[in-house]
């Protein structure tokens, strides 16, 4: 694990804020070019970009303080803004930036909200899956302890089990995309907001199984963690929305 790259004697580079930075750069080309593929607006979708890393940020450390370490800030509420001391939390994040984004596009473009949801999904899981990278060359969200040749530190490299589980989800989102023409696919996959309901279903059934592995603080509740039950609700609420939908007919799927 490298939580710092020393350019100096006396200046050092947090690993795991240089991963961010690159990951934040590349997702934003990509969003550029696949509104263009996808025919939307550049310019509504670099907005949602910046409203989710706005929110994601804001989220990810509100739930990081008043979940995993309320009496920690309570001694000195200025640490909240200490935010280069680490302590994210990627659901906190997620539900607020998706809240916020939503909202933005059903102002913004009402009727093009799912496609936009599409266009973002393997972008969304992309930048998650490398993000993990983040986190275990910074050594937070690390795994119980093990003796497989590939542990890391002697634990389970949960964050590496993380980043391959996505890096496959984006395979399969940018495969169902590719699967031409489209009275191929399958019905529960012609309608808009199909490819993101996918990735909903795969990423919490991808961080049940990471739950699974992590040994760092999990906040139990009812036998499972916080994130599990959040895993589960999202993977509910993907299916439901994936199957609930009646099947687009065949001009609104060409």
């Amino acid at each position: 694990m490298f939580p710092l790259i020393h350019v100096t004697s006396s200046v050092s580079i947090p690993t795991y804020y240089l991963v961010i930075s690159l990951v934040v750069i590349l997702s934003l080309v990509w969003v550029a070019r696949r509104a263009e593929k996808f025919g939307l607006s550049r310019n509504i979708a670099l907005d949602v970009s910046l409203i989710l890393m706005i929110c994601g940020f804001i989220g990810g450390r509100l739930m990081h303080v008043f979940y995993e370490s309320l009496s920690y800030y309570q001694e000195n509420w200025m640490r909240i803004l200490y935010f280069w001391d680490g302590g994210f939390v990627f659901y906190g994040g997620a539900l607020l930036s998706a809240l916020a984004g939503i909202l933005f596009l059903e102002w913004k473009v009402h009727t093009q909200t799912e496609k936009y949801l599409d266009m973002f999904a393997p972008v969304v899981a992309l930048a998650y899956g490398l993000g993990r990278i983040g986190c275990l060359l910074a050594g937070c969200c690390y795994g119980r302890t093990c003796e497989l040749p590939w542990a890391v530190a002697g634990r389970h490299p949960a964050q590496a089990y993380a980043f391959l589980w996505e890096l496959g989800v984006v395979c399969i989102l940018l495969g169902i995309e590719s699967i031409q023409p489209a009275d191929r696919k399958p019905v529960v996959l012609k309608n808009k907001g199909s490819v993101f309901y996918v990735w909903m279903i795969l990423h919490g059934i991808g961080r049940l199984l990471m739950e699974s592995f992590r040994d760092d603080f999990r906040g139990p509740s009812l036998g499972l963690s916080i994130s599990s039950w959040i895993s589960l609700c999202l993977i509910a609420l993907g299916l439901f929305l994936l199957l609930s939908r009646k099947p687009a007919s065949r001009s609104s799927a060409l």
